[in-house]
């Protein structure tokens, strides 16, 4: 395992950690809106695919954790360009994406643009189109004022300080709309969604559900569990999904 940092194409600083493994089979986290690669979940998991052989990469996007650049910069198309980024510069052979509410776009996203190369995903609360579908309903008229013109506005967080919401993520986040058309792909699929969760309602992903056009998808949803699933009874199920998706792969690759 290393960590590390490289530059990306478009000239950013994207730090990382990567794992080599033997099993022919890459494990790609993609993480949440303001979220990192040193939380809970990445590093179990990390952990788990180390133990079972795979490879693993996790990264952190722009303007997140230890990458370069501002957070009040980024768009989703320049989170897109990174997470493209991180996977064609880090891994190579076959890949399973595991996003995490926003990741959950960022891997359809990069699933999208690297179709041969993605054979699973397992999505956590996934939240395409976040930025238009949930996010922007919720504010209330002062605060689409000042986002239109004064170009931001900052949200409250339970978790932190206020932090800006741009006019350009929303406008840019529109151009990556992608619930209201199918999402083409064939591989296995599986979502994990807590019921009580404040920030995407399980009915997101159940939209995202009847998008996929892949006939080997399952959605779980976790009466009990919020948006994090990060309870040890949640991270156990990621890891057990996770197994069952690498068997899943492997078995289509021997068909």
């Amino acid at each position: 395992m290393t960590r590390d940092v490289f530059t990306s194409p478009q000239g950013r600083k994207i730090a990382y950690r990567v794992t080599e493994g033997s099993s022919g089979l890459t494990f790609v986290w993609l993480c949440g809106f303001k979220s990192d690669m040193m939380g809970g979940k990445v590093t179990e998991l990390e952990a788990w695919a180390r133990s079972q052989g795979h490879g693993f990469l996790a990264f952190d996007y722009s303007g997140h954790g230890q990458s370069g650049g501002r957070f009040e910069d980024g768009t989703i198309s320049a989170w897109r360009e990174d997470a493209i980024a991180a996977i064609t510069a880090q891994t190579s052979g076959d890949l399973v994406l595991v996003g995490s509410s926003m990741g959950g776009w960022m891997a359809l996203l990069s699933m999208l643009a690297l179709p041969e190369r993605v054979k699973g995903m397992v999505l956590i609360a996934p939240a395409p189109d976040f930025t238009e579908k949930l996010m922007w309903p919720e504010f209330d008229e002062a605060a689409k004022v000042q986002i239109m013109e004064k170009g931001q506005h900052l949200r409250p967080s339970d978790y932190g300080d206020p932090y800006p919401i741009t006019r350009a993520l929303i406008e840019d986040g529109k151009t990556w709309s992608i619930l209201d058309k199918p999402i083409k792909f064939d591989g296995p699929v599986r979502i994990l969604q807590g019921m009580q969760d404040p920030d995407v309602p399980w009915q997101h992903a159940e939209k995202l559900v009847t998008a996929m056009t892949s006939q080997d998808l399952v959605f779980q949803l976790i009466k009990d569990g919020d948006h994090r699933l990060s309870r040890p009874q949640d991270i156990a199920r990621l890891k057990a999904t996770c197994a069952e998706i690498a068997i899943a792969v492997k078995g289509e690759a021997g068909a």
